[in-house]
């Protein structure tokens, strides 16, 4: 006789909240992802089928497809305002590199610690350096 020891699955409240969590993550995931697709095919579509019209049978007036690629043009501006909107990790990053994103309670980081952090001397050098300024 084999002895069978039970697997223990997580707790309930434990189990169900880390399911929570990642569908709540793949349920915001899938909605920016169908919103950017979604805006790109309004854009861009309406543009790719009148290029098609306009090389089978030439009927479709210049203004028109002013318009339309001026349409596509706006996707492209509207791209950058809709990652913040629903990617915090975005605007986390993005509020990292540009000053008017930045949180008053955020410091600027300098010159001198970029340079630290990014080379690969410890926290010593950083003081003996401080010393030296």
């Amino acid at each position: 006789q084999v002895p069978h020891a039970p697997s223990q699955p997580l707790a309930g409240s434990e189990g169900r909240r880390f399911t929570n969590k990642h569908s709540k993550k793949a349920l915001k995931a899938s909605l920016t992802l169908g919103i950017l697709l979604g805006m790109f095919f309004v854009a861009w579509l309406p543009f790719f089928v009148t290029n098609v019209a306009q090389a089978v049978c030439g009927c479709v007036p210049a203004g028109f497809f002013d318009v339309l690629t001026w349409l596509g043009y706006c996707n492209s501006t509207m791209n950058p305002i809709i990652y913040p909107l629903f990617m915090r990790d975005f605007k986390r990053a993005m509020g990292k590199f540009l000053p008017c994103c930045r949180r008053s309670a955020e410091p600027r980081p300098s010159a001198l610690s970029l340079s630290m952090r990014n080379s690969n001397s410890g926290p010593r050098a950083a003081t003996s350096l401080k010393n030296v300024l």
